[in-house]
């Protein structure tokens, strides 16, 4: 094998069970977020001369995540749900990790199902991948400020469906 391969099974092997944790919480499916993180890796293999000494992380993720809102506006809005698939994902998780704890209730995974595609990218960007506005508008091809309004939405709505998880995310603040 030669070294720019070494370099990007390497790659895969590292961050290969983040990424699709991630695309698991945008789209609610394990086996579609398999599907997602599959199709995006191979889309940096044909380009990872040119994107590895980059952000090839971010090329994937922002892959992921256009490619999970293009599958909704074609699909249409339907959230499956299926408890093995929530079996399958608690499974692979690290249960020392606080994340993991987190997203491990059903209601917190209900709340994100029943936000629109972009809100609920934007909250999993922004809460469990810890990005900033300005990463989230570019994975998204958003601005920074249609970033904040989805985030501002989507944190209201999910006060409203979990009011007892206030403050359960990470990183948010007091409502103004």
């Amino acid at each position: 094998m030669d070294p720019l391969e070494e370099e990007f099974v390497a790659f895969v092997r590292a961050r290969q069970r983040a990424l699709v944790r991630a695309a698991y919480l945008v789209c609610g499916d394990h086996h579609v977020a398999q599907d997602l993180v599959q199709e995006a890796l191979t889309k940096l293999a044909h380009r990872w001369e040119r994107v590895r000494t980059g952000s090839p992380e971010g090329f994937v993720r922002r892959i992921d995540y256009r490619d999970a809102i293009s599958r909704w506006r074609k699909v249409g809005r339907e959230w499956p749900h299926d408890h093995q698939d929530t079996a399958l994902a608690g499974r692979e998780s690290d249960e020392h990790d606080p994340v993991e704890s987190w997203i491990a209730g059903a209601d917190m995974r209900d709340a994100l199902a029943q936000l629109p595609p972009r809100q609920r990218a934007v909250l999993v960007l922004r809460y469990y991948e810890d990005q900033s506005e300005v990463q989230i508008a570019d994975y998204l091809g958003i601005s920074p400020g249609t970033v904040k309004s989805q985030a501002h939405r989507a944190l209201a709505t999910r006060r409203e469906l979990l009011p007892d998880l206030a403050s359960a995310s990470s990183g948010e603040g007091d409502e103004r």
